[in-house]
């Protein structure tokens, strides 16, 4: 049976690391035709932030990754939220306490940092919690059964630590990095269960994943070190015969290749880390995400899941539906990705290019009254199939586009005196007055009308058609002029052409 979970911290925006980790979790479950589970682990109380655990769904959903079990869904190993699930914990902790395998530790912070400070003084590089130090420590090893129940009645806080042997090794099968070897003599002895009574990641993950029968494990590669002290919590608790298979992702790195790609990368850039957006009252702390940005979500999916993951052919562009066909877990890359803002932009581009006017209508017509444009009597349809080869984003169209919407024109007046000869005003004039007095006006006659008199005119075409599409628009440089003065309509786009040279004061 093929169980496989992504387990985020509500401690914030889901940065695309944690996606891609999803997405890859979600892969595998749906070609293995398994399970797919959400698992909220918020036992970090500290950095628990309010509405994260509702943005983590929403994200989920906006890219098609549901879950097949999880807070919402619900399933038979309710429930999926680690803060409803302390007592399974403690109880856990406690079995281990009572046959030896972890014991309580009844250290202050500061004789922990007290312990520290006296092996760096001793010249040790790596200071730690460990064999070598935790018989001059205050816990249940180095105090009597009476001394540990009274600081018990005292209510003296205390963490549970893993009692970890020297002296032998710990070796993992990674999936993608093949055998890791760890020397247990280099861990510490790892806290289990905090003073607030709450577990930490690593109790909380291994007492979850072997509960809910997690089959398979992929997740990022700065949790791989952790894996030892895992593969030791699966022994002492004699479940090593059910341990799931570790897969441990590469970085995802900045985009010149230096680095761990980090939150603020993204507002240093100017590129989205994050899935969604998450507005704020406080606009500083707003933040935006690849929907804000304009991507389509089918597009996201298909530039993370080939951010580390070579699916073996020339193939570029992968459905959902051919990226579960072709996952491969053994085909992820050991060294990092580079995040390549541009390349997420090409691929947007060819999920927009796809797109049918009918799915693309609302959130056009939404883009437009954002910025404040009347679409009621705009031929949007029109618009969207002129400018969708055009454009990166969807709601590109309408900023690109914006002289469809408004006869205020932000002219470029630097190119525009560039090409500006004054025999062309002459030629604008009767532009206008041919359009005007066209029975038909469409793209056609539009342009039949035009290169009739710019024929006449004995002037080269390209003199005159950039000044013409900066009549319509107030740019050199776009889609077809006469499609753009189809859709304007006659009446638009005679008063343009018309009143070009007063609005520029041309000679």
């Amino acid at each position: 049976m093929t169980r496989l979970r992504f387990a985020p911290s509500p401690t914030g925006a889901l940065h695309i690391g944690g996606i891609r980790t999803a997405l890859y979790n979600y892969l595998l479950a749906k070609k293995l035709r398994g399970t797919f589970v959400l698992r909220i682990e918020d036992t970090d109380q500290v950095r628990f932030m309010e509405g994260a655990e509702d943005y983590i769904i929403r994200s989920l959903n906006w890219l098609g990754l549901t879950p097949d079990e999880g807070i919402v869904q619900g399933g038979p190993f309710t429930p999926y939220r680690q803060s409803d699930r302390t007592k399974t914990y403690q109880n856990h902790a406690t079995q281990l306490v009572e046959e030896g395998k972890a014991y309580l530790a009844f250290d202050t912070p500061e004789e922990v940092e007290s312990m520290r400070q006296r092996l760096t003084e001793r010249g040790i590089s790596n200071p730690k919690y460990d064999a070598s130090v935790r018989m001059e420590m205050v816990n249940s090893l180095t105090l009597s059964p009476d001394q540990v129940k009274e600081k018990i009645n005292a209510k003296v806080p205390y963490t549970v630590r893993l009692f970890v042997e020297p002296g032998h090794q710990i070796v993992i099968q990674d999936r993608i990095r093949g055998e890791v070897i760890f020397e247990s003599a280099e861990l510490d002895d790892k806290v289990l269960l905090k003073a607030d009574g709450f577990p930490t990641y690593h109790l909380a993950n291994v007492v979850d994943d072997h509960l809910m029968q997690i089959s398979d494990v992929i997740r990022g590669e700065e949790w791989l070190p952790s894996t030892a002290h895992h593969v030791l919590l699966y022994r002492a608790f004699g479940w090593e015969n059910t341990m799931p298979a570790f897969a441990h992702l590469p970085l995802i790195l900045k985009p010149n290749g230096h680095g761990k790609l980090s939150k603020r990368d993204g507002q240093k850039f100017g590129f989205p880390v994050f899935p969604m957006g998450w507005p704020s009252t406080n606009p500083e702390e707003s933040i935006e995400g690849f929907d804000t940005y304009g991507f389509e979500p089918e597009a996201v999916i298909n530039f993370l899941a080939l951010l580390g993951w070579n699916p073996g052919t020339e193939q570029e562009i992968f459905s959902i539906e051919e990226l579960i066909t072709s996952f491969d877990v053994e085909r992820i890359h050991k060294s990092g990705a580079r995040f390549d803002y541009d390349k997420a932009l090409w691929f947007n581009q060819q999920y927009v290019q796809r797109l049918s006017y009918e799915n693309a209508k609302s959130r056009l017509e939404a883009e437009a009254k954002k910025i404040g444009y009347e679409t009621r009597s705009i031929h949007m349809e029109a618009i969207f199939d002129l400018l969708k080869l055009r454009v990166h984003r969807l709601n590109e169209i309408i900023s690109q586009g914006y002289y469809f919407f408004t006869d205020e024109l932000s002219f470029d007046t630097g190119e525009i005196l560039k090409k500006w000869l004054p025999e062309v005003g002459p030629v604008l004039a009767r532009m206008a007055d041919a359009f005007r007095e066209l029975t038909t006006y469409d793209e056609t006659s539009t342009a039949a009308a035009a290169k009739e008199i710019i024929a006449s005119s004995g002037i080269k075409m390209g003199n005159i058609m950039p000044i013409l599409r900066a009549a319509l628009t107030g740019s050199t440089q776009g889609p077809d002029v006469f499609a753009i003065a189809a859709i304007l309509g006659k009446e638009e786009a005679v008063k343009r052409i018309s009143g070009f040279r007063e609005k520029l004061n041309l000679t």
